[in-house]
């Protein structure tokens, strides 16, 4: 990385008044240049807490959707314009509001890794972290409806002993990891904690110790005791889990688990974007308004 494009990055970041955020998913330098790194929601909350008047994220279009609707009198920018999310994508606001006419009285709970318009049809938010506690907390006798991803929507329903209505989205990166690709590394490293994110496959997550969100990875490998980890996410995760973790091993549980659209972004579109002030991300407010009240009602039932 060039120091000349560093200090430049670093002076506009004074000029826009701005905050770089990084998705533990992103090209190890891109992490090491922002201000903040973690899952999506996470940056966005933190963000929006921060005094800045400009936010980089660098990440993909839904999670600057969020940081948008979160901080509507904030500048949103994403550097790179067709980072998108295929999961996020595979459910649109039109299905969604078809879904809800089969299942009238049905509560919708949607990953955050959806776009803008799903989450404003939704009646809750919830995320890889926080999505057991969000289903666990609504009417028993209320069917729920869960979007996009099928998979996390799966282990939700395990956890909980509900049956939830699906849609059959999912994370290609995550289906991609194979029970064989686990069988495999636990075969090479037996002494090794296996961490995998709940959007993998019900066969990769059986084979599993630990079903963890990205967050929730970090917590487990700095209080573990164990020296050797097999990671069964997106490879941009072991940076961070090293980063945190120098004295352990962390070893990815597929090599093709590598979301092309979170390595988009390079250091010198984050300068082009302060440098241009682009590309911005907007969520019209009607939209906004929405999708905030499902996210807030996210938020009120997570323990303080």
């Amino acid at each position: 990385m060039s120091n000349k494009l560093i200090e430049k990055i670093e002076q506009l970041k004074q000029d826009r008044n701005a905050v770089i955020l990084a998705h533990n998913y992103q090209p190890a330098e891109i992490q090491d240049l922002a201000d903040f790194c973690g899952d999506s929601l996470g940056l966005s909350i933190k963000a929006a807490e921060t005094d800045a008047g400009t936010i980089i994220f660098c990440g993909v279009q839904f999670m600057a959707e969020t940081a948008a609707i979160l901080s509507p009198e904030k500048t949103v920018l994403l550097p790179d314009k067709s980072a998108g999310c295929p999961l996020a994508d595979m459910i649109t606001a039109e299905q969604l509001s078809e879904l809800k006419q089969q299942y009238p009285d049905a509560l919708v709970v949607c990953y955050v890794n959806s776009s803008a318009e799903v989450k404003a049809e939704s009646d809750y938010c919830c995320t890889s972290a926080n999505a057991v506690e969000v289903v666990e907390s609504l009417p028993a006798d209320r069917k729920i409806i869960f979007v996009p991803d099928q998979h996390l929507g799966r282990f939700v329903a395990e956890r909980v002993a509900r049956n939830l209505v699906l849609w059959p989205g999912y994370c290609h990166v995550h289906v991609v990891i194979t029970e064989d690709d686990i069988k495999n590394a636990k075969a090479k490293y037996p002494d090794a904690i296996v961490m995998a994110h709940p959007e993998c496959t019900e066969p990769v997550k059986e084979l599993s110790h630990q079903l963890l969100s990205t967050g929730q990875m970090l917590k487990f490998a700095d209080k573990s005791t164990a020296k050797r980890f097999i990671v069964a996410t997106e490879t941009g995760m072991l940076h961070p889990l090293e980063k945190q973790n120098p004295h352990a091993e962390f070893i990815a549980a597929g090599d093709r688990a590598i979301c092309p659209n979170m390595k988009k972004i390079t250091v010198e579109k984050v300068l082009w974007a302060l440098e241009d002030m682009q590309y911005k991300i907007t969520v019209p407010q009607d939209i906004r308004v929405k999708a905030r009240k499902a996210l807030d009602r996210m938020v009120e039932i997570l323990p303080r």
